[in-house]
């Protein structure tokens, strides 16, 4: 069940660069761009928290079941 994450279309939304979302959450640049990536094939899901916790979003919207 393949699932795609949205990041790249919030951070848009809120006109939030990935550089600042890494500076914002202290997680590595890398990371953040692997996660706005079309091809995430893995992730801990304690980012997808800290992310979610920080743009004060639900996991179910930043997350899609495809």
């Amino acid at each position: 069940m393949p699932i795609s994450i949205k990041l790249k279309e919030i951070l848009k939304e809120r006109d939030l660069s990935q550089r600042e979302l890494a500076r914002m959450t202290g997680l590595r640049p890398n990371t953040i761009s692997h996660l706005c990536s079309d091809n995430v094939d893995r992730v801990y899901l304690s980012t997808l928290e800290m992310v979610c916790k920080l743009l004060d979003i639900d996991i179910q919207e930043l997350i899609e079941v495809e």
